[in-house]
């Protein structure tokens, strides 16, 4: 399974963004990501820059909650040359804007409310929403389990797993453990985002160094399962 660093605390990209990933550059992940909101655009496309730079895979998770500001930071993922763009709900849109660009497109399913993002819907809900997702031509989806508010966050990742069948599930907010990483793996997501929780240090509470927090997170999931690939 994937880990995807997200450059965000409370679902929101860090001012020292930059710095962040010359910082983490010895630990040569293979996965990194940023909330479109946070800093600025120049920052934004810094950052794009500095992320492709590492050999790594970028990512841009879209937290807006207007459909304008949604559809905004769709335009601005391509612009960026992001591989990957996470989260809306305005599918046929995102997908519009994306159409003959190299970014593969991750929506919300369920029902995401408010910033911090939590998820409303049930298991068929979800089930349902990725199966559309699939057929208008997602790469996968980007599910907020443990956001959930109306059902358990596994069951919800079960169901995705079935309605996206040979898609990508991204499990993203809220994974502060171990035990949560490992669940995630058994009930069959790809990948999941860690963001908060490193940088507040909550994921290993005896450790202080950002370093340190990722090196555990990287081992929770298998030493090179958040390293860059190769062939």
């Amino acid at each position: 399974m994937d880990f995807i660093f997200m450059l965000t605390r409370s679902d929101r990209t860090v001012e020292d963004c930059l710095e962040l990933v010359r910082e983490i550059a010895p630990l040569r992940l293979g996965h990194v990501g940023f909330k479109d909101v946070g800093v600025p655009l120049p920052v934004l496309e810094r950052l794009a820059q500095a992320i492709r730079d590492a050999g790594a895979t970028s990512y841009m998770e879209v937290v807006s909650t207007s459909p304008e500001d949604c559809l905004r930071s769709a335009r601005i993922a391509r612009n960026l040359g992001i591989d990957r763009l996470l989260g809306g709900t305005l599918v046929d849109e995102t997908l519009e804007i994306l159409a003959g660009s190299p970014t593969a497109y991750f929506p919300f399913p369920g029902r995401p409310v408010g910033h911090p993002t939590k998820l409303g819907g049930h298991a068929p809900e979800i089930e349902q929403h990725c199966r559309t997702f699939m057929r208008k031509g997602c790469a996968g989806a980007d599910l907020l389990a443990y956001r959930a508010t109306e059902a358990d966050p596994l069951e919800l990742v079960r169901a995705a797993r079935r309605g996206l069948g040979s898609g990508l599930l991204i499990a993203a907010g809220s994974v502060t453990s171990v035990e949560k990483i490992r669940a995630l793996d058994a009930a069959g997501a790809d990948a999941f985002t860690i963001g908060s929780a490193v940088f507040d240090g909550s994921f290993s509470p005896t450790k202080g160094s950002t370093l340190s927090q990722l090196a555990d997170v990287l081992a929770a999931c298998g030493s090179e399962a958040g390293e860059r690939r190769t062939g």
